[in-house]
């Protein structure tokens, strides 16, 4: 598949002279392409003079990078001790099964991504999945169809701006005597 290389080519211009802008460097053409694509790679090693496998090494090191294009939508399913034990492996499995992806790949139509994560950071809601920037709490899986058609359905609007939301009530704790 063939890109228009352009943007990179300026992205390249703007960190060319400047020490330690690599990252920078990739962080921006994978904000302009949602990933970093081969032909990107190769541009750069030849336009800043180093190897690709240097290049390789910094995409493949830091988990922030892409070497694939990416669905409109990056589902990210905690995998922490809190959402665990409350099902969140039932919840990845789940998802890869109905998207039919394996972690780590995006969809034919390119509308979804599915990653694993270690932890997002909300025990206190487990499990936890992330849909952009939105949080969802208290998952289960009959909660997945209906969040997987709204974002299929909504695309208009994206993301809900880093929303946290709780799909059920708190559980009750057992009383203590």
């Amino acid at each position: 598949m063939n890109i228009d290389l352009s943007e990179a080519a300026k992205a390249i211009d703007k960190y060319r002279d400047k020490k330690g802008a690599l990252i920078p460097l990739l962080q921006e053409i994978q904000d302009i392409y949602g990933y970093v694509s081969s032909q990107a790679i190769g541009m750069i090693a030849h336009e800043l003079n180093i190897y690709p496998v240097h290049i390789y090494g910094v995409l493949t090191f830091y988990t922030q990078f892409y070497l694939t294009p990416r669905g409109k939508h990056t589902i990210k399913v905690c995998q922490g001790t809190a959402c665990h034990v409350m099902g969140g492996k039932e919840l990845l499995d789940y998802l890869a099964d109905k998207l039919g992806v394996e972690v780590g790949e995006t969809t034919e139509d390119r509308n979804f991504s599915l990653e694993r994560v270690a932890c997002l950071g909300c025990c206190g809601i487990a499990p936890v999945i992330m849909v952009d920037e939105d949080f969802y709490g208290r998952c289960t899986i009959k909660d997945l169809d209906a969040l997987l058609d709204k974002y299929t359905e909504d695309d208009s609007s994206g993301s809900l701006n880093g929303n946290v939301h709780n799909l059920h009530k708190k559980r009750n704790k057992p009383k203590s005597n």
